[in-house]
């Protein structure tokens, strides 16, 4: 069984603090737009190597998207930087009639996603993100599960014409991934080969799922699991060449069950293969104050959660 290296935590706010900055020494048309959280967002050093390409504009989210989706036509490449509560939620409006309508090429940059947000609680902390993002025509969305996977994807969306959704994390977790990695939106990475039952998780559940592999493995089951970054466009031949081998499937991650990965892939699964399958995620609820580790164990997002879920779906083959 193939086995992952930790190489040290980091938070992926910074991977993509990372890739930005790059961006702004090799691309002259990316720039960038914060809702005061510049150093939240890590757009600090870009905001000092290029001032003349970085827009504070405040507590003022909708205005933000408005702005870049009219940098757009003037063939700038406009990365917005916040929470992905005020992202998503509180501009919902903008990002349809604006953006995706009119297919703008704006990159929306959302942090402090999840439970993992901590203790600000519910207010600040999303779980429908990825379904609000996902159901826009035209709309890429992506959840990174590292560091480094995060500043990849970061200068792989700068070449990808379109909307697109980044969605990535406070908290310092596992950094496991290439760091010379090259980012292909819409193709799922298979980590872990297996012939008992599928996982497939993303964001930070993605290491929670290889270390539940590695304890099914300790106990006889085979599992397979695989890293699906890119929610839309779905890797869709991926999961069904894994479920015709396993015959089940348990997919993780970060977000409400409803409108998440998880639908996702049962609406694959519904229309070529139907198979059992087992959600970890949130249960149609909010989160709450608390450490990322106490909320993430709380509500069930955690190794110990996919491996059970895992035990569940192989009784129902």
């Amino acid at each position: 069984m193939k086995t992952y290296t930790n190489t040290g935590n980091k938070d992926t706010r910074s991977g993509f603090g990372a890739g930005l900055t790059e961006l702004g020494k090799t691309n002259e048309n990316v720039v960038a737009l914060c809702a005061d959280l510049t150093g939240s967002l890590k757009m600090d050093e870009f905001k000092a190597n290029h001032p003349e390409r970085f827009f504070q504009v405040g507590i003022a989210e909708a205005n933000m998207m408005g702005i870049a989706a009219g940098m757009t036509i003037g063939g700038k490449i406009p990365f917005t930087g916040t929470f992905a509560n005020f992202s998503t939620g509180r501009v919902y409006d903008q990002i349809r009639q604006s953006i995706a309508y009119s297919h703008k090429n704006v990159k929306i940059c959302a942090s402090h996603a999840g439970v993992t947000l901590g203790e600000d609680g519910a207010t600040h902390q999303i779980l429908e993100d990825l379904g609000l993002m996902k159901m826009l025509p035209g709309m890429t969305v992506i959840n990174t599960c590292d560091f480094n996977q995060t500043k990849a994807a970061t200068l792989a969306i700068a070449k990808h014409h379109g909307p697109v959704y980044l969605r990535f994390g406070r908290p310092k977790v596992p950094n496991f991934t290439p760091e010379d990695q090259t980012f292909e939106i819409g193709k799922a990475l298979k980590l872990i080969e297996g012939s008992d039952v599928t996982i497939v998780a993303t964001g930070h559940l993605v290491w929670e799922a290889l270390e539940a592999a590695k304890a099914l493995n300790e106990e006889g089951i085979s599992a397979e699991v695989i890293n699906i970054h890119t929610i839309k466009p779905l890797d869709d031949q991926a999961i069904l060449d894994s479920v015709a081998k396993t015959g089940c499937i348990v997919t993780a991650e970060e977000h409400n069950y409803l409108g998440g990965l998880g639908e996702s892939v049962s609406r694959v699964l519904a229309k070529h293969k139907p198979t059992p399958q087992e959600f970890v995620a949130t249960n149609d609820t909010f989160g709450e104050s608390g450490t990322p580790a106490q909320l993430m164990d709380k509500y069930g997002l955690n190794s110990e959660a996919i491996q059970n879920a895992a035990k569940t779906v192989l009784q129902r083959k």
